[in-house]
């Protein structure tokens, strides 16, 4: 049956439905129930844009199985929806009304009802309402959740006035923010997470008559009104109602001023009482103003709150009293002439047990709601994970969002504000409509530490634009075997070229000293993950199906300071200003202690990193890694806080964690001085942001994100890091008058080639933001181009072929090989390679997080690019392919032959690659002429440049050697050439310049 059909045909169905209620009888007035689903087949299970039920989840387990199932005690009909369900993320189910048809109104009804069988088992089940908007999949969302505390057929009711707006996800953004109900497209049901269960539901209807009481509600503007001491705070009253019609009655807001705030009537402010009144027939959204007039009495003092008290008569009231808050004034810590040293001192010794446990608490947006926890708990930091964004997804909305939070952070006694983070680690990744820049891997190639300065300034101004003033980034893993899920985060496998690539410390946070931090395109840095998180031991990891990441780090005291530690000391040297412990284990041989969590590690963060390096930022957690400690809760806090880690980023768990430390620190078994050490850190970092005089975003710089002068600097690093491996016959770079054919899966596809940690935390294939694929680039650079992802299109005619191949999003341990990932092309990409280069000369780009294994098939390959993951700009790519750039990256990482050889690293005692660390073949530069004679006298100007302190002259000599030497390699690499080829990218990377050229002489000697 139609639905316009069934809504038509209401009061002849309601005649034959049972009337029983959880309420009761109904109202004599009450207009008949309507139904909505009765579950006897008139709607089917079919997904949008057709009108019916269908099922969703977070992954292809969680969604639920649903049937129509005959039951003899049924509520109503004959048959019941039943449903089983084993959900690990989310997922329930939905019932869309036609997208082709008009939406329903509910706007006469009190809400809606149905029969479901309780199990007893205390689960929430959230219901959610689709209103507005253009359909059932862009309309606002409104939610609210019942218990399933009762076994057995009950009828459920919700009234409209119990749906809230939802503020963690709007598919749309918000649309009015008014539960209209005159444009309704449906309802869906989020199950139980965590258990294995089943349902049933029946004769889903709506009740009641909506009075005006109930579909009336009064809002203020705000939550908290800051106002300096002697102003006047002006508090907006309005009043809304569903459908926003006028008011069928007046509605009544008395309000008064309540004692029960910190601020004293009489002395702080004037008391205030009164009436205002919205009279039948006032407009929806009509607003009233009440002004709360302060005090001015001339002392230092810590903000002070007055509670608005409002009692509505004819609508809902808000659900929250509004606050006026008296700034803190007058007080050292707020004077910004003072030494940040005294104002941070003076601040800690004011605080509370409780205030100081919430400025080592980061949350997640997603769990505070509308923020009235920031200052219930004193809230220090809030962050957004990977995909955790305002709706919609704009520079704008993400400013408003954070402001809110700010807002709310002035209604705590000291007015500290907070400090947000994200995941920018490519650019502000989480924003659509950013620049997204290479990641690291790629930037690593470039071997430009000018231009990873740049990313990292068009990154820090985009991020700070949207009222973000600190990123979780760089990483400097230095990453020793591919077969790690977060690879393509790290720079390289040489701690050298980690080190060489940290000049994007400056670029986001500016000078060492900090003095640039308060500016509106710098943000405080994070080195991560500390220590050794590169280097965990295949098969040593115990977090779920990972294989790698998150293990253990075994070395000895030498081979930690030499590879993982040093990238940390060059950070500490460059000021960067926090630091994150890494989730993996740290096994240092001969210590006798083993695998031990990087949380739990004093010895690293006390000893190390804040004695021995003089690190004097703060260390944040990671996402909740506390919890992968040994014992119970209170020995995570304990354990973790002792070890040096300054603030927990707790995300869901922030009432826990604050509750514990506070009880641990009451106890004693948390030191005062340890707590004050912690917090005095963390406020050292706001002070020097600039956070406490701006708090609110500074969104000068907007209309710079994603502007064409922030894509030039993405599209030079795409080009940069481009790695010409092979290039028989000088296929590449291509001419404008060659007539192309392009195959393959990453050719056309953003998504692919921006990789995992962008929009969302895995990333995802297809159109998720804005930039140029790989394939619209070389369009738009003229080539005569014909493209066939799969290469089904005929391929008679063509000059030459380029096939496009390579991974798909992932991130973090979900891509690590064998957790469902591995280093082979997919059966389409090698189908697409062969059938493309055997009809004519090609050119194969590898897009990926780390290297491909590809050696069955190279001598079929006229031409092989590394491409990394690109990011946005897919020019940067066909820059090069045709010529307007030269081909210049050179690998971070070396390319096995093997997933057997692996791990396999540059200074390795067997060391026989495909292509060794440090490899790039060039175009448009000639090679110089010559061989060993002219090896030798490259080296001994090189030597002469190293002592002469010329590093740009002995770079260069050095790149010219590496030319002549590639050139004679290129035929056949060898492990004899391969082993000192890489050592000598090592050795130019650390200033050797002479030892350079003598090791490329010994790899020219080597090759055949």
């Amino acid at each position: 049956m139609r639905r316009t059909a069934l809504l038509a045909c209401a009061t002849l169905l309601t005649a034959l439905l049972p009337m029983t209620t959880a309420a009761g009888a109904p109202g004599s007035d009450d207009p008949a129930p309507v139904p909505v689903d009765r579950f006897e087949g008139e709607v089917p299970f079919a997904s949008p844009p057709a009108g019916g039920l269908f099922t969703w989840g977070g992954d292809t387990d969680d969604p639920p199985a649903l049937r129509l199932a005959a039951r003899e005690d049924a509520p109503e009909g004959d048959h019941v929806l039943t449903g089983t369900y084993e959900i690990s993320g989310y997922g329930g189910f939905t019932h869309d009304f036609a997208f082709a048809e008009p939406a329903h109104d509910w706007s006469a009804h009190r809400g809606i009802r149905f029969w479901w069988e309780g199990r007893g088992n205390g689960r929430k089940i959230a219901f959610e309402l689709k209103d507005g908007g253009a359909d059932g999949e862009a309309s606002e969302l409104w939610t609210t959740s019942f218990t399933d505390d009762w076994t057995g057929w009950k009828q459920v009711e919700i009234p409209f006035t119990d749906f809230t707006y939802r503020t963690d996800y709007q598919p749309v953004g918000g649309i009015d923010h008014i539960l209209g109900l005159n444009e309704t497209w449906g309802y869906a049901l989020t199950l139980p997470v965590g258990v294995k269960g089943d349902f049933a539901m029946d004769g889903v209807e709506l009740y009641g008559r909506a009075d005006q009481s109930l579909r009336a509600s009064v809002t203020t503007d705000a939550a908290v009104y800051p106002v300096k001491e002697g102003g006047t705070a002006t508090v907006k009253v309005s009043v809304a109602t569903t459908g926003a019609a006028p008011l069928d009655d007046p509605v009544t807001v008395a309000y008064e001023s309540a004692a029960t705030g910190t601020a004293e009537p009489g002395r702080d402010y004037t008391p205030v009482a009164g009436t205002v009144t919205f009279p039948a027939g006032t407009p929806s959204g009509a607003t009233r103003a009440v002004a709360v007039r302060t005090l001015a009495d001339k002392r230092a003092e810590s903000a002070e709150t007055v509670p608005l008290r409002l009692t509505v008569t004819g609508a809902k009231a808000p659900a929250e009293t509004p606050q006026v808050v008296i700034d803190a004034h007058g007080l050292p810590y707020l004077n910004p002439r003072l030494p940040v040293k005294k104002r941070v001192a003076d601040l800690v010794s004011r605080m509370s047990p409780e205030e100081k446990a919430g400025q080592m608490t980061q949350a997640e947006r997603g769990a505070i709601g509308t923020g009235a926890d920031i200052a219930s708990y004193n809230l220090g930091s809030l962050l957004s994970g990977g995909g955790s964004t305002p709706t919609p997804n704009t520079a704008g909305a993400w400013a408003k969002m954070i402001d809110g939070y700010q807002l709310r952070a002035q209604a705590t006694r000291f007015q500290i504000p907070l400090i947000y983070g994200v995941d920018a680690v490519h650019g502000h990744n989480n924003l659509a409509g950013a620049t997204v820049m290479p990641h690291n891997i790629g930037i690593g190639a470039t071997r430009d530490p000018r231009l990873a300065e740049r990313t990292g300034a068009v990154t820090a101004s985009e991020v700070r634009a949207t009222g973000v003033p600190w990123d979780f980034a760089p990483c400097l893993c230095v990453t020793r075997d591919e077969r790690w899920g977060r690879s393509y985060e790290s720079f390289g496998e040489d701690p050298a070229l980690v080190e060489s690539m940290e000049t994007v410390v400056q670029g986001l946070q500016g000078a060492r000293d900090g003095r640039d931090l308060k500016d509106d395109d710098k943000v405080l840095a994070t080195a991560k993950h500390f220590v050794g998180d590169g280097g965990t031991a295949y098969g040593s990891s115990t977090t779920g199906s990972y294989t790698i990441d998150q293990g253990v780090t075994k070395v000895t005291r030498q081979q930690l300071e030499a590879i993982h530690l040093a990238p940390y000391r060059t950070a500490v040297d460059r000021g960067v200003g926090s630091v994150m412990p890494s989730y993996s284990s740290l096994d240092i041989l001969g210590d006798g202690r083993g695998p031990v969590k990087m949380h739990a590690r004093a010895d690293m963060i006390n000893g190390v990193l804040k004695g021995r390096m003089g690190f004097d930022g703060f260390v944040i957690s990671d996402w909740n890694a506390i919890d992968q400690l040994p014992g119970d809760y209170a020995s995570h806090v304990r354990t973790s806080v002792d070890a040096g880690v300054d603030m927990m980023m707790v995300p869901y768990s922030y009432k826990d964690f604050t509750a514990t430390l506070i009880a641990e620190a009451k106890a004693g078994r948390i030191t005062e001085r340890r707590i004050d050490d912690a917090v005095a850190r963390i406020l050292t970092q706001k002070f020097g942001l600039g956070l406490f005089e701006k708090p609110y975003a500074d969104t000068s710089g907007a209309s710079r994100i994603g502007s064409a002068a922030h894509r030039a600097v993405a599209r030079q690093a795409a080009a940069e890091s481009q790695v010409l491996l092979k290039n028989s016959g000088g296929v590449l770079p291509l001419r404008k008058n060659q007539k192309v054919y392009v195959a393959g899966s990453n050719a056309d596809d953003l998504g692919n080639q921006t990789g995992g940690w962008t929009i969302t935390w895995q990333g995802a294939s297809g159109d998720i933001t804005q930039g140029t694929t790989i394939l619209e680039g070389m369009r738009k650079a003229g080539g005569d181009v014909t493209y066939s992802k799969d290469a089904s299109a005929p391929t008679d005619g063509y000059d030459v072929g380029v096939v496009v191949v390579g991974e798909t999003p992932y991130a973090e341990g979900v891509g690590d090989v064998g957790n469902g990932n591995d280093l082979e092309l997919t059966s389409a990409d090698r189908a697409a390679v062969d059938k493309v280069c055997a009809a004519m000369r090609c050119a194969v780009l590898v897009v990926s997080g780390r290297p491909q294994l590809i050696g069955d098939r190279i001598g079929a390959v006229d031409a092989l690019v590394a491409s990394w993951l690109p990011g946005t700009e897919g020019d940067g790519v066909a820059d090069v392919l045709y010529g307007r750039r030269p081909f210049t990256g050179q690998l971070p990482v070396t390319w096995p032959r093997s997933e057997a050889q692996l791990p396999i690293n540059v200074g390795d005692a067997v060391y026989d690659p495909q292509f060794p660390y440090g490899w790039g073949l060039t175009t448009l530069t000639r090679v110089p002429e010559g061989g060993l004679a002219t090896l030798k006298g490259l080296g001994a100007a090189a030597a002469a440049a190293e002592r002469a302190g010329a590093d740009e002259v002995g770079r260069t000599l050095v790149g010219k050697a590496r030319l002549i030497v590639q050139q004679k390699m290129g035929r056949a690499v060898t492990a004899a050439a391969a082993k000192p080829f890489a050592d000598a990218d090592h050795l130019l990377l650390t200033g050797r310049y002479g030892k350079a050229v003598e090791r490329l002489t010994a790899a020219y000697r080597a090759a055949p």
